[in-house]
């Protein structure tokens, strides 16, 4: 831990695990130091990871861990809190009090999400509470499916799960009325609407059995859809000065977000970032490939600066690569110790 690495990957998941293993291939020293919170641990599998589509989230990281060390990586337990530029890399703060160190800095710490607050809804996250219907969809396709409304896109995702049922029920909850448009499309394509507040979501046993409204009405589902608000991982990227942003969606912030750019670089030199700190729509496939576009990244980032190093050393009156030279010039085969 003492050590001063090419690389710090703050973050273990698909991102943070992707750019590793991308580095440890290119023979850089590559640290990952992992929360242990990955966002999909809820869920009991991943899908749309072309040759893993359901694999559990675990296996995939277990894996993963096991990849990067085979090429020399380091992955280990501890909690970030912040880190600052020092003597031209930086230095990461553990929780625990530890400190490491290095040249380049990849964060990967993804997005929390926010979800509405009802009774009874966080205990079925991830299972029949869902969010993604390019992640879920297939698990509840043609079972009676529930979209809470919480904001302006409630009908355009009320309109997106029918693709998968024919039993979609708006609830309007919080959200806004539908306009006449809107009104006309659900209807044509047989999705419900109920009005009023939603109170609670009603389970029974190990699933969710319905939605229970303010009114008192049990209206019945197998699962129900919801917005989350996706609130980056940024304390490590705020304390070097990296704040994040809003996102909007149809003029709703959905979330908040690090901007990068498109290889993962962010503004502030030495520093990337890649997954859902940056992207919030990131599916598993998506975090791990820009993870590998920022490790590619940062390798040809640090590659131009030892070419740059090296040339500044051999220009140098006196330096150990003159010194070389000499010593092979002058004794050849010769030269011992000198």
């Amino acid at each position: 831990m003492d050590e001063r690495h090419d690389v710090v990957v703050v973050g273990g998941g698909a991102a943070g695990l992707s750019g590793a293993l991308a580095l440890g291939r290119a023979r850089r020293s590559v640290l990952v130091v992992d929360g242990g919170q990955p966002r999909n641990a809820p869920a009991d599998a991943m899908h749309n990871y072309l040759g893993r589509d359901g694999t559990p989230p675990g296996d995939l990281l277990a894996a993963g861990r096991a990849e990067v060390a085979g090429y020399g990586g380091r992955v280990v337990t501890g909690e970030a809190v912040s880190a600052r530029a020092e003597d031209g890399g930086f230095v990461v703060r553990l929780a625990d009090g530890q400190e490491v160190r290095s040249r380049r800095l990849l964060v990967t710490t993804g997005l929390v999400d926010e979800l509405p607050d009802l009774p009874g809804l966080r205990e079925r996250w991830g299972s029949d509470v869902l969010h993604c219907p390019y992640c879920h969809g297939w698990e509840v396709r043609d079972r009676a499916v529930g979209v809470l409304s919480t904001g302006p896109a409630g009908v355009l995702k009320a309109l997106l799960w029918r693709q998968w049922t024919a039993d979609v029920t708006l609830f309007l909850h919080t959200g806004p009325e539908p306009t006449d448009e809107e009104c006309e499309q659900l209807a044509a394509r047989g999705i419900a609407v109920v009005t009023g507040e939603v109170a609670a979501v009603e389970s029974a046993g190990d699933r969710l059995t319905g939605v229970r409204l303010a009114s008192g009405r049990v209206v019945p589902r197998d699962a129900l859809v919801v917005s989350p608000v996706f609130t980056a991982r940024s304390a490590v990227l705020a304390s070097l000065g990296l704040p994040v942003e809003p996102v909007e969606a149809m003029g709703h912030t959905v979330g908040t977000a690090v901007p990068s750019g498109p290889m993962g670089a962010t503004a502030v030199p030495g520093v990337w970032v890649a997954g859902n700190v940056t992207d919030l729509m990131a599916q598993v496939v998506t975090a791990a490939a820009a993870g590998l576009q920022a490790g590619a990244a940062i390798n040809a980032d640090l590659l131009f600066e030892d070419v740059r190093l090296a040339v500044q050393e051999r220009r140098a009156p006196f330096s150990a690569a003159t010194e070389r030279e000499l010593c092979d010039m002058v004794l050849g085969d010769r030269r011992h110790g000198i």
